[in-house]
């Protein structure tokens, strides 16, 4: 076993072997009116070379912000909504459908060549005050959710490749969270909401999503017997994601590649959906470094394994982050700052997914 100053070595040998491939194999032709030039590839380039992709979060605001906005539509291949297609944002009324906001991010995904995946169909928060506040019989809520997915997967047909169908369900004891649907409806909503939406889009990909669930543990062990469960019923499921919101005080998941590799057995896509790596502040050179080593386990352990198909950040930059609202005193948690300005963690993932590559196309 490696110990800690090993390997950080090791991996700093790794990022400085990376610099050659990122400047030869990960150089690719980019077309210019004076000519074809070559430009550096992308963390996007990359993981294509490798069969998968590389993405980020956007909230509709940032979209404002056009330095950040170009650097996205350039560095990434696939993009996540971060709240414009939640129920609160999709169905303000009962039965009334507004996705101005969603339609405007995949608007931008479908002018710079994104993917998009779909988030989230449901989830305990951010439901819109006229269902939380209702009293529901079993028959009403099962009517008013599948109307809901139906309506919006049928609305994003052919323009999101996935779904988050079911959001953080599990409570980290590996128990059901006893939200709305849950307290109604029992367990058995997770297999209709499931069934529904394959209805509305049978080719996009339905996942289950969650966080804390990317280590060996009891909310992975809830889900992985959920998933069985669910394959055993016939019913429609192709993905598991795990969010990955880590933070360097708690350490890393235990085994995150063996984890990953069980979910894989089960006949499923695993994609890494909303990965940020938070510190407390104020952040520095260890920390830093600590991060960037973190970040590119996560890589490593996803390209480990053929079926994790995908990478997405809960957005690239410390500018628009939601870590320091969330978890005061906490943040500096993605790979570029506040600037725009790449840190170490992207180094760490350009050279984990450069020697990959390298790997895959025999260089």
């Amino acid at each position: 076993m490696r110990t800690p100053a090993r390997r950080t070595r090791a991996r700093a040998a790794v990022f400085a072997a990376s610099t050659a491939l990122l400047l030869g194999l990960a150089a690719v032709p980019a077309a210019h009116a004076d000519g074809a030039r070559h430009r550096a590839a992308t963390l996007d380039d990359l993981a294509q070379r490798t069969g998968r992709y590389f993405g980020s979060a956007v909230d509709n605001p940032e979209l404002d912000d056009t330095a950040y906005a170009d650097l996205l539509g350039s560095e990434f291949g696939a993009t996540t909504p971060g709240n414009g297609m939640k129920w609160y944002a999709t169905e303000p009324r009962r039965g009334v459908f507004d996705f101005t906001a969603g339609d405007e991010i995949v608007a931008y995904a479908k002018a710079h060549h994104l993917k998009v995946r779909g988030h989230t169909l449901l989830w305990h928060s951010q439901l819109p005050s006229w269902l939380t506040d209702g009293t529901w019989t079993a028959d009403e809520l099962r009517s008013i959710l599948k109307n809901h997915i139906t309506t919006e997967v049928k609305h994003y047909k052919g323009k999101v490749f996935a779904w988050d169908v079911a959001n953080e369900i599990m409570n980290e004891d590996g128990t059901y969270r006893e939200n709305i649907f849950y307290k109604t409806l029992g367990p058995g909503y997770i297999a209709d909401a499931l069934r529904w939406a394959h209805a509305a889009d049978p080719k996009v990909k339905l996942y289950l999503n969650d966080y804390n669930v990317e280590g060996l543990g009891a909310k992975s062990d809830a889900y992985y017997a959920l998933i069985k469960q669910l394959e055993a019923d016939r019913v429609p499921i192709d993905g598991f994601g795990m969010q990955a919101h880590l933070a360097l005080q708690y350490g890393f998941p235990s085994d995150m590649r063996g984890n990953i590799q069980r979910f894989a057995d089960l006949g499923l896509d695993v994609a890494i959906t909303e990965l940020d790596v938070r510190m407390n502040l104020p952040a520095d050179t260890a920390k830093l470094t600590q991060q960037a080593d973190w970040y590119a386990q996560v890589t490593d352990a996803c390209l480990a394994v053929r079926r994790c198909v995908g990478i997405t950040l809960w957005g690239y930059s410390d500018r628009h982050s939601w870590i320091p609202s969330v978890f005061p005193g906490q943040g500096a948690a993605l790979p570029w700052d506040e600037n725009l300005q790449r840190k170490p963690a992207y180094d760490a993932i350009a050279g984990a997914l450069a020697a990959a590559a390298s790997s895959a196309t025999g260089h």
